[in-house]
């Protein structure tokens, strides 16, 4: 390796500006051969033997429970009709079955809130931790107005769609004064 020195002795001396390849190449070159070398034993594996067994892999799905909530509030367990009074015993029951199951409610838009968080409040009262809520997804992603899909069509099928509930404007701000120029 030639290297220029400080000292400008003679006319041929002078400082050299380039990298020297040479070190690099040989450092990539000890690189290569040693993952050459490695690579096929990180590939090794060892051959076992495992038993074979006919057992079957055992499903266990929970069961799921569907409560439905009309706008009038009448409840619907699995289709059938149930009093809101009977559902903390129906609740405490569900609690107890291992492994819990879902309790998915189905509640009507127009429903009213009291009536879901009195059913909800029980569930979870009774020790109900798997409560989830099935709900309808409109195709765009656009939320339906006043009951209508997006096409303008009553959602239910012989439905008329609710009047919009009158609500009142709100009240606009004064217009801001322009404060007097000194």
């Amino acid at each position: 390796m030639a290297f220029g020195s400080f000292d400008s002795k003679g006319p041929g001396s002078h400082t050299v500006s380039e990298i020297n390849m040479v070190p690099l190449i040989d450092v990539m070159l000890v690189l290569l051969v040693i993952f050459i070398i490695t690579a096929p034993l990180m590939a090794h594996s060892i051959r076992i033997n495992m038993p074979q067994v006919s057992a079957e892999q055992i499903q266990d799905e929970p069961k799921s429970i569907d409560l439905a909530i009309n706008p009038a509030g009448d409840l619907f367990w699995d289709e059938k009709p149930v009093a809101i009074d009977d559902l903390p015993n129906r609740f405490l029951s569900l609690a107890q079955t291992k492994p819990q199951p879902e309790l998915r409610i189905r509640a009507d838009m127009n429903t009213r809130y009291e009536t879901l968080a009195k059913v909800m409040g029980a569930a979870r009262r009774a020790g109900l931790s798997r409560i989830g809520f099935i709900t309808n997804p409109t195709p765009g992603g656009v939320a339906p107005v006043d009951g209508a899909t997006p096409g303008g069509t009553p959602a239910t099928p012989g439905a008329v769609p609710a009047p919009a509930a009158a609500t009142p404007a709100p009240a606009q701000a004064p217009a801001a004064t322009p404060a007097p120029a000194n």
